[in-house]
């Protein structure tokens, strides 16, 4: 499990197809603590750490994460958020997240309010997912909360310490992120319309 608090940004090293699938190689500041078959996410994805070797790691996606998230448009270069999975003992900061990411969305809007940063997320709207007034999301493995929920639209606000430690630096108009949604209101939607 893990809780949305982004803990370092990954940078892609080198990236192999072996069938559907891709293996990335990234560095990050932890790579020393990190084990084989660790579980860590990457921009929201749960991965299994299969390879370290220095300061670098790997890590395989297969063709369903790839068709589900943002992973397969990664290049050498490309900043990742990571976050390790929480430990039993630790503090919850965030909310609850599982690394499972239901779909992508799309930057549509991004304003500049001296110091912060507005950003507006559409997403397809095939009735399974949804966001609420004040309730959380996970965006690119960042918990955030949310307002201006509409249908299948949102706004995010992004305060000057996340901007600069995660990847919403780098986010832009028409950018593809990846959404998971939150966990009790999935439950809640799956028990409404059963």
């Amino acid at each position: 499990m893990f809780t949305g608090i982004i803990e370092a940004l990954g940078k892609v090293s080198n990236l192999s197809k072996e069938g559907t699938n891709i293996t990335f190689t990234l560095t990050c500041p932890f790579t020393n603590e990190l084990k084989i078959d660790q579980s860590l996410a990457h921009n929201g994805v749960c991965l299994t750490v299969i390879d370290i070797k220095g300061e670098e790691y790997s890590v395989t996606a297969i063709d369903e994460t790839l068709k589900k998230t943002n992973l397969g448009a990664l290049t050498v270069g490309s900043k990742v958020n990571l976050e390790r999975c929480m430990p039993a003992n630790g503090r919850f900061d965030g909310h609850i997240v599982q690394g499972h990411v239901d779909q992508t969305g799309v930057v549509t809007n991004v304003i500049e309010q001296d110091g912060s940063w507005l950003y507006d997320f559409e997403y397809s709207n095939d009735g399974q997912n949804v966001t609420v007034e004040k309730g959380s999301i996970c965006i690119n493995g960042t918990s955030l909360t949310v307002f201006n929920s509409g249908i299948n639209t949102f706004r995010v606000a992004i305060i000057p310490y996340t901007y600069e430690h995660t990847v919403f630096h780098t986010l832009k108009i028409g950018d593809i992120v990846n959404l998971e949604f939150d966990i009790v209101g999935k439950y809640i939607k799956k028990m409404i319309t059963l």
